[in-house]
């Protein structure tokens, strides 16, 4: 990103975008607000005019993952009609967000992070209340948690695609996209009535 390219009005953006690349080329721990801006083709002090510090720097762009995720989760669930279904394909578009935006799914779940800033916790949360809405749609059995059933889901679709992100599945397969998909349709099964 250079100098040319930036425009009046889309500083914040432009930063944002710089410090995505940055994750994605050099880590995260990479990232200062000087070496963004650098990137950025900006001044040194043109991302304090956005962002107090590193940490509201990593924090608006983790916002912005989540909002993205929540988007991805919403185009999957509304492709299908039925709730088991709908799952389904939430958590693959999940386990297939991590992979189609590595820079983004790395910053999302850091603790430190995490404030007590109500839009922030929003953002982290809207994702995961779409999944426990299409689970109780899916009227689940009548011993079954919806909460547990809900954490269970997650915890399987983010389990899934930190593995395959960070090359684990690779070791015990060689087609770690379909273990992904067959333990998804495996994992949905726990929301179906069958009574």
């Amino acid at each position: 990103m250079t100098r040319q390219n930036y425009h009046h009005g889309t500083l914040r953006e432009t930063l944002l975008s710089a410090t995505l690349t940055l994750i994605a080329q050099e880590g995260i721990g990479a990232v200062s607000l000087r070496k963004v801006a650098r990137t950025a083709g900006v001044s040194p002090g043109a991302p304090y005019h956005h962002f107090e510090d590193r940490a509201a720097l990593l924090t608006a762009l983790s916002d912005e993952g989540f909002k993205n995720l929540e988007t991805t989760l919403k185009t999957a669930k509304e492709k299908e009609e039925n709730p088991p279904e709908r799952i389904a394909a939430m958590l693959t578009a999940y386990i297939n967000f991590a992979q189609e935006n590595p820079a983004y799914y790395r910053l999302m779940f850091r603790p430190e992070l995490k404030t007590k800033n109500k839009e922030e916790d929003d953002a982290g949360t809207a994702a995961y209340k779409l999944l426990t809405k299409t689970v109780e749609e899916c009227q689940p059995p009548k011993n079954a948690d919806t909460e547990t059933l809900s954490i269970t889901l997650w915890s399987t679709a983010h389990g899934l695609a930190s593995l395959w992100l960070d090359g684990q599945l690779n070791h015990q397969t060689n087609n770690p996209e379909k273990v992904a998909k067959e333990v998804t349709k495996l994992i949905t099964t726990l929301t179906t009535n069958k009574e």
